[in-house]
Parts: structure tokens; C-alpha cells; sequence
């Protein structure tokens, strides 16, 4: 594996550590920590493949985990320039990831529900947010209008019996058929995500998988919520 050298300069080179625990986005030049970007390595055959749990051996690089700015550093060829090798990077890499993070999150949800801490249907989720088990909710996208509004309405008035700012986050991020191919028997409509690690981590990747889409990670609220 080529070790990454941690260089005084302001400008690291591309993919390389910045600071402490930092990379260098190589389209946007800008530094973030590992868990807002992704890493990417060539394979053995000169194709470019994400590195989602940043694990493959070899010189990386890291984009910025928006799919707008993979879509860029495909068309810009900068993988080429960043892993200075004559790589190939396919024009639909940036599927490859969505893809990819979807499958994550699906695998961490079916693990939260072996851990308990993962609850599907309406009446268990709406449960679970007016006793402040629910640290996040999620629907199909193909949800009723009716079952999302019950929902959320819990969520209202959890939120406003709390009297804090903190609001329990809602996504809709898969829709049936995706769910039918990656979670099988285990699909759902309505779901909830309970407090504790593995719970925690749902959270995380629904996180990453809505920022890499463009969203606003855990800002859907309720009308006649605090934003904050």
C-alpha cells in the first residue's frame, strides 16, 4: 500500500491528508473528514471503484460524497490526474455509489432489527416517536399521504412536549422495488430507527445516502416546527 505523507503546505496534494484526520476533496479542493467523502482506488484492471468503507489497498483519492461533484470528477478526469496512473472511470460511476450507499443502509437497518433497534409498520413507529424511543423515522417513497401525516404528527407533538429544538429526522430515500432488492422479506413502509448503536448507525448512512442526493441530512420537519 503507498503510504499518504502529511505535508506542511496549505495545498496537499490530491487526496492526500491536509490535517490530522482530514483529505482534500479533488474536486472542490476543499478538506473534510473521511465521513463526509469517499474514497476511491484503481482496480487491478485500471477501472476506478468507490471505496465505500475505506478498506482497498493502493493510493486513494476522495471526492467530496455529493454525486453532482463524482459526476464532475468523472467528466474532468481528475481520478487520473489524483491516483496518477492512466485509470478509467466510468460515466456511471456516480450510480455505482448511490448504489452502493443504498446497499449500506439497507445492511445496517437489517442489523439494527436483529439488534431491536429497527421497528416497521405505522402503529410500532408512531409508538416508538410519541415515547421518545425513535431517533429517526423513515418511509417508502411510495408511502400514503395519510400514513406519513399520522406519523407526523407524532413527531409534532413529541416534539413540542419536549421543548427543544432536536426534532426526530424523517427520510424517504428507498422506494418499494429497492427495498423489495436489497432488504427481501423485510421491506417496509413505515420504519423507525431506535436508539442505540446500531440504531445509531442507520441514522449515519441515511445521512450519507441523502447528502450524496443532494438533500439536507435530517432537516424534514413537521409544520410548526422550530428549525434550527
Amino acid at each position: 500500500m503507498v503510504a499518504r505523507s502529511e505535508r506542511p503546505s496549505n495545498k496537499p496534494e490530491d487526496g492526500e491528508v491536509s490535517e490530522a484526520n482530514e483529505r482534500t476533496c479533488i474536486v472542490t479542493r476543499e478538506a473534510g473528514t473521511p465521513e463526509t467523502l469517499i474514497r476511491f482506488v484503481a482496480d487491478p484492471g485500471g477501472r476506478v471503484v468507490p471505496d465505500i468503507k475505506r478498506e482497498l489497498p493502493g493510493r486513494g483519492c476522495w471526492v467530496t460524497a455529493r454525486r453532482d461533484l463524482v459526476d464532475k470528477a468523472v467528466s474532468r478526469k481528475a481520478f487520473a490526474r489524483a491516483l496518477k496512473a492512466d485509470v478509467v472511470a466510468d460515466a456511471e460511476l456516480g450510480l455505482m455509489v448511490d448504489r452502493l450507499l443504498s446497499s449500506q443502509l439497507a445492511g445496517m437497518m437489517n442489523l439494527a432489527r436483529k439488534a431491536g433497534q429497527f421497528v416497521t409498520g405505522s402503529a410500532k413507529v408512531e409508538l416508538a416517536v410519541r415515547t421518545g424511543e425513535a431517533i429517526a423515522v423513515f418511509h417508502s417513497t411510495e408511502a400514503a399521504a395519510d400514513g406519513v401525516r399520522k406519523i407526523n404528527q407524532a413527531r409534532k407533538a413529541w416534539h413540542l412536549g419536549m421543548e427543544t429544538e432536536a426534532e426526530i429526522p424523517s427520510y424517504s430515500l428507498l422506494s418499494g422495488d429497492e427495498m423489495d432488492a436489497l432488504l427481501g422479506e423485510n421491506a417496509f413502509i413505515h420504519a423507525a430507527a431506535l436508539a442505540g448503536q446500531a440504531g445509531e448507525g442507520v441514522v449515519k448512512r441515511a445521512n450519507l445516502l441523502e447528502r450524496y442526493r443532494g438533500g439536507e441530512p435530517g432537516m424534514r420537519r413537521v409544520a410548526g416546527a422550530t428549525r434550527l
